[in-house]
């Protein structure tokens, strides 16, 4: 009975392993990876941007907070362009309520960065040999006003509005790589086909990806902002929390929104923090955008994110370049790395422990082999450490007493 139970717990242990390395692997890698991982099967994550699925926030006292065409969760986060940072606490249908827990400290150290910055810095010579890549997720998703209908498949008013986002950048010397590459319909496996099209930009080894997209709440005066004298759409800027690059994302829609807000000011009216991963594991300058909603003018939006053109080249200039109080900026691109090689040790050594309970049939045993295993490794190691030892014998020997007087000289000096 013991031995039944022994081997059932080791088989355990060895699925625990593989199923570790195999999370590793996949959804723990800081490269690009299949459009295919086991995390997009087990996901059960809801269609956002569908026009009627409007969610309103309001904080504890009743005020409004937010709201946007998308699902939101327990633990989802709003930093809001002033500062405040709220946690979404509770969710009952199309109303939810969050929990300011205070100003942002990290976005109001930008802010404070860029109100002060005398100087607007010279672009680093990398981001000029470096392109920005640009497409759009939900290529049916438009404007009514100006396109007639919500939904347009393969051939979105979005489109056009990444395009401009496009034109901008380069009208300021920004290498873009665009795509108008399709992937409706607008379902989950979306994000599966567009990164596709992110991984093929991705070998263009760029230096931020955007997404572009529209929110779909019915309220079109949300977005209406006037800046200057020109009516926009304000922005929303989106990361996901599925996903490790997530810290260092969030730490570029916080530069974004400081520095895109001092120049025009309120145009992004806030980052939010949510499931999914939106293809934003691919890099650590990775943003999705949304820019109005589908009751916007398509060039109220299509002038909003023109003027965001305005701020992407110096905030992406000040990686490397300048210095600041995001200095930490990437640290996620060798933690990244480091979780990864974590998760393939713990995976090794469960599988490993596993394959030896099984070997010798208890846990006794399994001590013992690898207090044999140490034995075996102390055995082995000693004829090298003799050799090693042996060498520098007769190394010393060759040399004559005046040679060694002399090296000692030379290393004294």
């Amino acid at each position: 009975m013991k031995n039944k139970f022994r081997t059932h717990l080791a088989a355990a242990m060895l699925a625990l392993g593989v199923v570790l390395l195999a999370m590793a692997v996949t959804d723990f890698a800081v490269t690009t990876r299949p459009v295919w991982s086991p995390s997009a099967v087990i996901s059960s994550d809801k269609v956002n941007h569908i026009v009627g699925n409007t969610v309103e926030i309001y904080d504890e006292k009743g005020n409004l907070v937010s709201k946007m065409c998308r699902f939101v969760d327990s633990g989802d986060e709003i930093i809001k362009n002033d500062g405040r940072r709220f946690r979404i606490s509770k969710v009952d249908g199309g109303r939810a309520t969050a929990k300011m827990l205070g100003m942002d400290k990290d976005y109001l150290a930008w802010v404070d960065y860029f109100n002060n910055l005398k100087e607007v810095p010279v672009t680093a010579n990398k981001l000029q040999n470096r392109p920005v890549a640009i497409y759009q997720t939900h290529t049916d998703e438009s404007y009514v006003p100006t396109d007639g209908s919500e939904s347009k498949p393969f051939r979105g008013g979005i489109l056009n509005v990444g395009k401009r986002f496009a034109q901008e950048l380069e009208k300021r010397g920004v290498k873009v790589i665009y795509s108008e590459n399709k992937h409706d319909p607008h379902d989950n496996n979306a994000y599966m086909r567009s990164r596709r099209t992110a991984t093929e930009q991705m070998k263009r080894n760029p230096i931020a990806i955007f997404d572009i997209h529209r929110d779909g709440i019915p309220d079109a005066n949300y977005y209406r902002r006037q800046i200057g004298n020109k009516e926009v759409t304000q922005l929303r800027l989106v990361v996901g929390k599925q996903n490790p690059k997530m810290q260092s994302n969030k730490d570029f829609a916080k530069r974004v929104m400081a520095y895109t807000n001092q120049k025009h000011p309120k145009l992004v009216k806030e980052i939010f923090v949510g499931r999914g991963n939106y293809n934003q594991d691919l890099l650590s300058t990775a943003m999705l955008i949304e820019v109005g909603t589908h009751t916007n003018k398509r060039e109220k939006a299509e002038d909003g994110i023109a003027l965001l053109a305005d701020a992407v080249p110096v905030v992406l200039g000040l990686s490397g370049a300048v210095g600041g109080p995001g200095t930490e900026v990437s640290r996620d691109a060798g933690s990244t790395g480091w979780t990864t090689l974590a998760w393939i040790i713990g995976a090794l050594l469960v599988g490993g422990g596993a394959f030896l309970l099984m070997s010798t049939g208890s846990l006794k045993g399994a001590a013992e082999k690898l207090g044999g295993l140490g034995k075996e490794m102390t055995s082995f190691m000693a004829p090298v450490r003799k050799m090693v030892g042996s060498k520098k014998t007769s190394s010393e020997k060759e040399l004559s007493p005046a040679k060694r007087k002399e090296e000692k000289e030379t290393e004294d000096r």
